[in-house]
C-alpha cells in the first residue's frame, strides 16, 4: 500500500477506504469524526496485524522456545526497531514500551525524579500541559520539597520564550514541555528549550503525544533527554506508547514496576535487573498492541510524515478563516493558519461547549467539548471549557465544510431555536 497525501482529494478517498468506522451514519447524518486529538481511528491494515497476532502467533515474548514464542518475540522486537527508526533513536535499548503517553511522563517523574531531584529543586513546565504532564511533576515536587514552576504564555498562546530563558536557571533540574499543544494547536520550539536546558545542565523531557502522529520527529535534531508519546493517537491500538530515553540517563534509573521479565536474578532478599530496554517492561507487555503499533508506523510511512503535515496544514488553511468569519465565535491560539496545527480549540460566545458538541453530534460531526485535560490552561484562557475540532489525514475539505454548515445550524438554534 502506497498513497500520497496531497491536495488531490481523490487520493484522500482512496486513504478513507482504509477506516471503515469513518463510513457510517451518526443521528441519520454521515459521520464526520474530528476528535483525533483524543484518539485516531485505525486503519484496515493494523487491525489485519491483531487480528493475525492473535489467530496465529500469540505467545508471550522473550521465554518460550517453541515456534510461536519465537515468532511473537521476532515481531515484538522489529516493532521496537521500527519506533527506533520512525523518531531517529540511537539504539532500540532506548525504546521502551509502556501503556502511553501517561505512563511514560509518569514513570520519568518517579523513576528519573528519584534518581535526579532534591529539595529546593526547581521542575519547569508550561501553562499549556496536559494534566498527564502537570500531576506527576506535582507529586515529584511534593515529595521532594521541589519548586514547580510555569513558563507563561503570549497572548495568542505561544511560549512566552523570554519568560523561558528566566525560569530555566541553574536551580531548574528538568524541564518538561508539550512539543504541541492539544488545545491550542502551537508547535513549541522543543529544540530551542533543549538547548536552553542543555546550557544550564538541566534534563529535558518532551511530551510528543500531538506531534508524532502528525509531522516528522527526530529525537536526536532535538537532541531531548526523553521524549513520550501513544499509539492510539497515531492509528495504533489502545494501551500501547513508547518512552524514548537517552541511555545515559535510562541506565541510571531504577524500574517503577517490578516482576517477571524485568530481571536477571533474584535471590531471596535481592534481584538483579536485566539490561534495557527490559529492564523497564516487567510482566507481560501489551505484544499485540506493540505490533500493531509497528503496523501503524508502516502505515503512515506508506503515506510519509512530510506528506500528512503539508496535507493537514492545507486543512488548517481551509477551515481556520471560516472559523474566523463565523460571528461570536473565538478561536484560541495562534489566528495564523500557518502557526496553527490540526487541534483547533473554540467558543460561541452564550453556549457552553458541551451544548455546541450535542448540537454537532446530532448533525453527524464528532468534537470534543471539555477542560481537555489540560484545566491550568482554560482557568489561564479564563474560560470554563471549550469545544475542540481536531483534524488528521483522513479529514476532507468536505468535512470542514460540514463542520461550519453544523455550527451555523447550531448558532441559529441557540439564537432563534429552529434548526
Amino acid at each position: 500500500m502506497s498513497h500520497s497525501a496531497n491536495e488531490n482529494s481523490l487520493v484522500v478517498e482512496n486513504i478513507r477506504k482504509d477506516f471503515a468506522i469513518l463510513d457510517q451514519i451518526v443521528n441519520d447524518e454521515a459521520l464526520v469524526y474530528l476528535d483525533n486529538a483524543a484518539t485516531t481511528q485505525k486503519p484496515q491494515a493494523v487491525l489485519d496485524v491483531l487480528n493475525h497476532y492473535y489467530h496465529h502467533d500469540n505467545a508471550n515474548v522473550h521465554r518460550g522456545v517453541h515456534t510461536l514464542a519465537e515468532r511473537a518475540t521476532t515481531a515484538y522486537e522489529e516493532a521496537r526497531e521500527k519506533v527506533r527508526r520512525f523518531i531517529h533513536a540511537k539504539k532500540n535499548a532506548e525504546i521502551i514500551f509502556t501503556r502511553g503517553t501517561t505512563t511514560s511522563l509518569n514513570w520519568i517523574a518517579q523513576s528519573l525524579g528519584e534518581a535526579f531531584v532534591k529539595e529546593g529543586d526547581e521542575i519547569v513546565i508550561s501553562y499549556m500541559e496536559h494534566h498527564a504532564n502537570v500531576i506527576p511533576w506535582q507529586q515529584l515536587a511534593k515529595r521532594k520539597k521541589a519548586i514547580l514552576k510555569y513558563i507563561p504564555l503570549t497572548a495568542e498562546g505561544f511560549l512566552d520564550m523570554q519568560a523561558a530563558k528566566e525560569i530555566i536557571t541553574d536551580k531548574t533540574a528538568i524541564v518538561s514541555i508539550a512539543h504541541v499543544s492539544n488545545v491550542l494547536g502551537v508547535v513549541n520550539p522543543v529544540e530551542t528549550l533543549t538547548q536552553l536546558a542543555h546550557n544550564h545542565q538541566v534534563i529535558m523531557v518532551v511530551d510528543g503525544a500531538q506531534a508524532v502522529p502528525h509531522m516528522p520527529v527526530d529525537v536526536q535534531a532535538i537532541d531531548c533527554d526523553f521524549y513520550a508519546f501513544s499509539g492510539h493517537k497515531m492509528c495504533g491500538p489502545t494501551g500501547i506508547g513508547v518512552l524514548y530515553g537517552k541511555k545515559q540517563y535510562l541506565e541510571q534509573m531504577e524500574p517503577v514496576e517490578f516482576g517477571g521479565e524485568m530481571i536477571d536474578f533474584v535471590h531471596l532478599y535481592d534481584s538483579t535487573w536485566k539490561e534495557l530496554p527490559w529492564k523497564f517492561e516487567a510482566g507481560t507487555p501489551n505484544i499485540a498492541g506493540a505490533i500493531a503499533l509497528g503496523a501503524a508506523i508502516d502505515y503512515l510511512e506508506a503515506i510519509g510524515m512530510e506528506n500528512i503535515h503539508q496535507y493537514e496544514q492545507s486543512l488548517v488553511a481551509y477551515v481556520l478563516p471560516k472559523l474566523q468569519a463565523i460571528e461570536g465565535l473565538t478561536v484560541y491560539g495562534p489566528q495564523d493558519p500557518k502557526d496553527h496545527t490540526g487541534v483547533i480549540a473554540f467558543n460561541f460566545e452564550g453556549i457552553h461547549p458541551h451544548d455546541v458538541a450535542t448540537a454537532l453530534d446530532m448533525e453527524g460531526v464528532a468534537v470534543r467539548a471539555g477542560h481537555h485535560c489540560a484545566q491550568p490552561l482554560i482557568q489561564y484562557l479564563d474560560v470554563q471549557a471549550t469545544a475542540r475540532a481536531s483534524f488528521y489525514f483522513y479529514n476532507t475539505k468536505a468535512d470542514a465544510d460540514r463542520l461550519i454548515e453544523a455550527l451555523y445550524a447550531t448558532k441559529e438554534f441557540f439564537q432563534h431555536g429552529t434548526i
